[in-house]
Parts: structure tokens; C-alpha cells; sequence
């Protein structure tokens, strides 16, 4: 065999599990058609990020009289898309190469092509076989299509790798589907002063969050000047023209562009899996929960095995696999699992909602605690949202926590590692955090729960 371990595509799972195989002493090569990163480093987590960022800044600008800053033009402070866009290049290429540089430093063979199965032990790359003891798929997944699409108007109608090069700010945008994805674009084309209806099919945005949180979120967004359509069936998209159905009645919305969000599909059609006789679900990848396809050699981890679409769960998925290559079987634990929102103010969350949790265990204990408690948080003056904690009421163990605030997105890791570690909330009480920051809030909404929150 030429390799002990050979990965199918670089984007965040790929790339982690390459190195760290390399790490383990495995021969290990790397197969990647494009860049490295995937979609999370090229066209979507980073970019996307990188565009809030300057948004989340404009807004500070516009705020600074708030701080007793004196002296700026804050009604003529504007972003230049040309800027913007060669920023988003140059941090895209910097960790597009620091990718490759850790890949080669950690001793895995990069392979440039897309990757085909010949058998179980096979895959060619530009006409040239290559055989391995174990193979990873991680060939990620792409914008789901729609049916109710005509591509007449081809320039138009977008997904969200065009929504990251717009040169000129859209004058409108009709986004369909209020989950993560078109919300966060939701937020940015409305701080730039785009015209921005959501159509959401489902009866409110982002259903898989906390409904408390879900609904202040599209408060904001509405002050920001965002249509909420809810409950709203598109039916079809011809040139600036959505068309659909809302209480019965066919309704339509005129815009400049329409960004399609509504879901990703994984990336699995050119692979040729019927060689191998991989089984699927679906689209996706069928896996057990040690990342193992049907066949015993064969592993499938992140968007394309579709068990979650987030790139710190391919990654996570990457060293479960690692560890069933080596015989250390794990269990990958999908109930413990992190996902974050960058808005402002950022929203995070891990494990059940309120809801999910009545239901599946009946009687549970539930703390809140409110942003605008927290001196770190006065001080910053965003004092909007809260944390809102869920736990079993007879071992007192993390069922879930929501967080809307700032730097939600950094303070959920915390709760992942003590849901890892299957901790109390006598524990997190008991846990010494540093004042005045934000991650106060954390005990407090522990101790909300149990009756002895200090601060509220």
C-alpha cells in the first residue's frame, strides 16, 4: 500500500485529520481538488466573519459619541467594498497557506485533483492510483438546489459564496431562509444599508435556537430595518421577482439579488462510490458512531456524512475516526456540540433548547440571568441579551445552555468542556471566574437556577 491513511478533501476536517494521523506516525496523504480550507476558510466561516467584522466596527464608529469621542463625521463614515473585499483576500490567503505549510511541516503528502474510488483500497487522481490501508472522505457539501428556481436571470439569483464578492453595496437582497447562514448575511446587508427581506418557511427565524433568544434577534434585526416574512412558501424566483404563498394568498417581493439559504447538500457525486458499494442516506454518507461508512476501511466525517454541518465538528469527527483506525473506539457525541451566530449581540448555544428538554425529561431546572447584570458588559455598553441554562433536575447535570451576548461565541466553550466532563452546576458555581468580564454571567445563571443568583 502506498499510504497507511489517505483524506479526501482539506477543508477543516481533512486537513486536522491529515496532520493529526501524520502526528500518529501514519503514512498519511491528503487529496484536495481546490484550496485548502474547504468552504469554511475560502467562502464561508472566515470571509463571513471578516465582513463582520467590519461591520461590527462601522457600528462602533457610529457609536463613539456614547464613549466621549469627539471630533468624527459619524454620518458620513462608510465601508469601501473594494477595501473590504482585498482584506477578506489577504486573510483568506494568509490561512489558506498557513494551512499548507502544517500540512507539509507535519509530513503529509498533498495531492492536487479530485479523487474517484477504484475499490476499497483505490482512488485515482488524475489518472494515477492510489492505494491505502484506510481511507477518510471529507469532501464537505455545496449550496443545496432549489426547484422552484428559474435561472433566467443568472446574476441575480446568488448563494452565499456570491453574497461574499459584491464589489458594490446592493441597493436590495431577498434572502430565502432565516436560518444561520441568511441571518448572518441578513445583518450585514442591513448595517450596510441594503434593503433586506428574509423569508422564513418555518414560523420564526432560526428555529433551531431558543425561542426567547430567536425572537429578540428578529426584534433587532427589524430595527435595523429587515423584513421578517414568516411562514412564507416561495414558490418560484424569476429574475428580481420571488413569488410566495403567505396565509393562502400568493404574495411576491422585488429586489436586486435573491441569496439563496436554505440548507447544503453533500458533496458526494463524483467519488464514484457505486465501485465500492458505499451505502448512503440519502445524500449523505451513512455512518455508525465511529464515523464508519458500510465498508470496514472507509470513513466519511463532516458536511458529507450530513450528521452536522459545522467545521469543529468535522474536525472532532476527524479524531474519532483517527481513534477507530487505531482501535480505540468512541462514541462521536452530537448532543455536545457547540453552534454560534455573529450577530451583534453574538448568540451560542450547546445541547437541548427549554423546549426539547421538558419534553424528552419532563421536570427540569431553569436559571436566567440577563445581560444587562454584568459590569463588564455596562462598561462595553452592550448590555442586550442573556444566558439561559437548562439542567436535570435529579442529577443536576448541563442539558443545554443559550447565551445572546457579547462574546457568547468564545464563552460556550466553557459550557462545551464542562458537558464534556459531565460537571454540576454545584461545580460551575463553585468554579472561580475573573471580574469584571463577560463569562461572570455563567455561575450566576447556574446559581439563577438553584434559587441564589447574586446579581439579579
Amino acid at each position: 500500500m502506498d499510504f497507511e491513511v489517505t483524506v479526501i478533501g482539506g477543508g477543516p476536517g481533512g486537513y486536522a485529520t491529515a496532520i493529526k494521523s501524520a502526528q500518529r506516525e501514519k503514512k498519511t496523504c491528503v487529496i484536495e481538488k481546490e484550496n485548502f480550507g474547504g468552504v469554511c476558510l475560502n467562502e464561508g466561516c472566515i470571509p463571513t466573519k471578516t465582513l463582520i467584522k467590519t461591520i461590527n466596527v462601522l457600528e462602533e464608529i457610529k457609536r463613539s459619541s456614547e464613549f466621549a469621542i469627539e471630533g468624527l463625521d459619524t454620518k458620513n463614515v462608510k465601508v469601501s467594498m473594494e477595501k473590504l473585499q482585498k482584506r477578506k483576500e489577504m486573510v483568506r490567503k494568509q490561512l489558506v497557506g498557513g494551512t499548507e505549510s502544517l500540512l507539509e511541516s507535519n509530513g503529509v503528502e498533498i495531492f492536487n485533483g479530485e479523487a474517484s474510488f477504484k475499490d476499497k483500497n483505490t482512488v485515482i487522481v488524475n489518472g494515477k492510483e492510489i492505494t491505502s490501508e484506510n481511507i477518510i472522505i471529507a469532501t464537505g457539501s455545496k449550496t443545496a438546489e432549489a426547484r422552484f428556481i428559474e435561472r433566467i436571470g443568472e446574476t441575480n439569483i446568488i448563494t452565499s459564496k456570491e453574497a461574499l464578492e459584491f464589489e458594490k453595496i446592493p441597493k436590495s437582497i431577498s434572502i430565502i431562509g432565516g436560518g444561520v447562514i441568511g441571518i448572518e448575511f441578513a445583518y450585514i446587508f442591513s448595517k450596510l444599508g441594503t434593503k433586506v427581506t428574509v423569508l422564513e418557511l418555518m414560523d420564526r427565524i432560526l428555529p433551531m435556537v431558543d425561542e426567547e433568544i430567536s425572537n429578540i434577534l428578529k426584534r433587532n434585526l427589524e430595527k435595523s430595518g429587515v423584513k421578517i416574512i414568516n411562514n412564507a412558501r416561495v414558490k418560484s424566483v424569476n429574475e428580481n421577482t420571488v413569488h410566495y404563498e403567505f396565509k393562502g394568498k400568493e404574495e411576491f417581493v422585488i429586489s436586486e439579488y435573491t441569496l439563496l439559504s436554505i440548507g447544503r447538500t453533500p458533496n458526494t457525486e463524483n467519488l464514484n462510490l457505486e465501485a465500492v458499494g458505499i451505502e448512503l442516506d440519502g445524500k449523505a454518507i451513512k455512518v455508525d458512531e465511529y464515523l464508519r461508512t458500510n465498508i470496514q476501511n472507509i470513513y466519511a466525517i463532516g458536511d458529507v456524512n450530513g450528521k452536522s454541518m459545522l467545521a469543529h465538528t468535522a474536525s472532532h469527527e476527524g479524531m474519532v475516526a483517527l481513534d477507530s483506525i487505531f482501535g480505540k473506539f468512541r462514541e462521536m457525541e452530537y448532543d455536545k456540540i457547540p453552534s454560534c451566530i455573529y450577530v451583534n449581540p453574538e448568540i451560542a448555544s450547546i445541547g437541548l433548547t427549554e423546549e426539547q428538554a421538558k419534553e424528552k425529561y419532563g421536570k427540569i431546572k431553569v436559571g436566567k440571568f440577563p445581560i444587562i447584570g454584568n459590569g463588564k458588559a455596562v462598561v462595553e455598553g452592550n448590555t442586550e441579551g442573556l444566558i439561559k441554562v437548562i439542567l436535570d433536575v435529579e442529577l443536576d447535570e448541563i442539558l443545554g445552555v443559550h447565551i445572546m451576548s457579547i462574546h457568547a461565541t468564545d464563552m460556550i466553550a466553557e459550557i462545551a468542556a464542562a458537558m464534556n466532563l459531565e460537571s454540576t452546576s454545584e461545580e460551575i458555581m463553585n468554579s472561580i471566574h475573573p471580574h469584571p468580564t463577560v463569562s461572570e454571567i455563567i455561575p450566576e445563571a447556574f446559581m439563577a437556577a438553584n434559587g441564589r443568583a447574586i446579581h439579579f
